[in-house]
């Protein structure tokens, strides 16, 4: 039993270490984008770095869904981990 109960403590703490690190969309390259965010591979994180570069700093998530290939499910799925911070 207590084999079981430590177990279990232990796919816990590896499931914390396993969901993903927010990102702040306003200053992380591609790659990081693509890295923490999901369903977002490299494409569509260069979509979200090029759109930005081209209108400026996100003020919102509405806005993140202008980018192509950027829904709402996306921005749903995405939105504990998604920062906005304008630095």
């Amino acid at each position: 039993m207590k084999y079981r109960i430590k177990l279990l403590a232990g796919l816990c703490c590896l499931g914390f270490s396993l969901s993903a690190a927010a990102v702040n969309i306003n200053t992380a390259a591609a790659e990081q984008i693509a890295k923490e965010l999901k369903g977002v591979g490299t494409a569509k994180a260069g979509a979200i770095v090029l759109y930005r570069e081209q209108h400026g700093a996100f003020k919102s998530l509405k806005e993140l869904s202008k980018v192509k290939g950027i829904g709402v499910a996306t921005i749903d799925k995405n939105r504990e981990n998604i920062q906005l911070d304008i630095e």
